[in-house]
């Protein structure tokens, strides 16, 4: 395949992965595509591990690094115990919903100590953000991606004097405009359907709308894709490549646990739904009694960036202590519909082409009829 993101980074298809496991990264890279390994959820001493192990295994094949440049997440540096800061209302009502339910809490012994480096994951400040970029500087990434926001002029600027390229995912063709004017060079139009945090516009609407508005600047789509069809429509709007996250997750290589694995492969479409007591902000995961006892009419107001997500690691970690698959929820897309079993990311990779060259060969009939 030939498309300017196949030019732009010497690769042999457009299709990008992101992924916070860095055996996907690799795997998708040596397959012919792109690996981008998210750092959001990270501290530098981890990132540094993950990307020299990257380093060891990819055989010289190019990957990028995804992480948060936002200035509106709360500093809580050199506060005391992460739980002590949390609001007793919020924490009782989501810890009392499942005692009720008969979910073991967690020991104490554990959670004092455990909080302290959940929460140190979480600092999403602009001085954090700096510290995870200068590891990344650090290693042979041929791609930085602001999952959120607009990075500070010198980040993109050292990026480009580094001979990289710079990218932003964005949720409307006006943040991808900004991100332009600031200087990105590949536009992630991220449409509705995607997991995670995501926007409002769906992604047939979202990506002719962002080609057009930031054109030449190339456009990957993300946002609904795990076929080789949903590929070919991604292209056909004018994408030169996509971004996909959501199909990963049930690979070999994923990073999910076997109970989760189960919840995943067990989604349908519709189980991806809007929560925002995952983060605060509205991101799209699998429906469970957690995702429901947020949008209960008598639920308490999530809490703010980074503290609802500080709030929830207890939640998670007690489901999966006690197998509670119908409390576990994880961020995805509603291409979850179609991670159904567990396959090599070499397999979805062939299959995605397979299906996307089928595709382009009967429009290629039709219009020769």
């Amino acid at each position: 395949m030939k498309t300017a993101i196949t030019e732009m980074f010497a690769i042999e298809a457009p299709v990008f992965a992101f992924s916070h496991c860095r055996d996907v990264v690799v795997a998708t890279s040596k397959a012919g595509g792109f690996g981008v390994l998210g750092a959001a959820w990270m501290t530098p001493e981890h990132l540094e591990q993950e990307l020299k192990w990257i380093d060891d295994h990819i055989d010289g094949k190019p990957y990028g690094v995804d992480m948060v440049f936002t200035s509106t997440a709360s500093d809580i540096s050199g506060s005391k115990n992460p739980r002590e800061i949390l609001p007793r209302e919020q924490v009782d009502y989501i810890n009392g919903l499942m005692t009720r339910d008969g979910v073991p809490e967690l020991p104490q012994e554990e959670v004092d100590g455990w909080y302290q480096d959940y929460a140190a994951n979480l600092s999403f400040t602009q001085p954090e953000s700096e510290a995870l970029f200068e590891v990344a500087m650090r290693h042979p990434v041929r791609f930085v991606v602001s999952a959120l926001g607009i990075a500070p002029p010198h980040v993109i600027q050292r990026v480009h004097d580094a001979g990289l390229k710079f990218g932003a995912l964005v949720g409307s063709a006006r943040q991808a405009q900004k991100q332009v004017e600031a200087g990105v060079d590949v536009i992630v139009a991220q449409g509705t359907e995607a997991g995670g945090h995501t926007g409002d516009v769906a992604s047939m609407v979202l990506w002719p709308e962002v080609v057009d508005a930031v054109a030449p600047v190339p456009v990957l789509a993300a946002g609904g894709i795990g076929r080789g069809r949903q590929m070919a429509a991604a292209l056909a709007l004018g994408a030169e490549g996509i971004w996909c996250g959501t199909i990963w997750l049930g690979t070999v290589e994923s990073e999910l646990a076997p109970d989760m694995r189960d919840v995943l492969y067990a989604a349908r479409s519709a189980d991806a739904v809007i929560t925002y007591g995952y983060t605060g902000k509205p991101c799209r995961a699998l429906r469970s009694k957690f995702t429901e006892a947020w949008a209960a009419q008598e639920a308490p107001e999530p809490l703010k960036v980074p503290y609802q997500s500080i709030l929830s690691g207890e939640p998670f970690r007690r489901a999966e202590r006690a197998h509670r698959k119908d409390w576990m929820t994880y961020a995805a897309g509603q291409v979850v519909g179609q991670v159904n079993e567990p396959k090599t990311v070499k397999q979805v990779m062939y299959d995605m082409l397979n299906e996307y060259l089928e595709t382009t060969e009967k429009l290629n009939t039709i219009l020769e009829a």
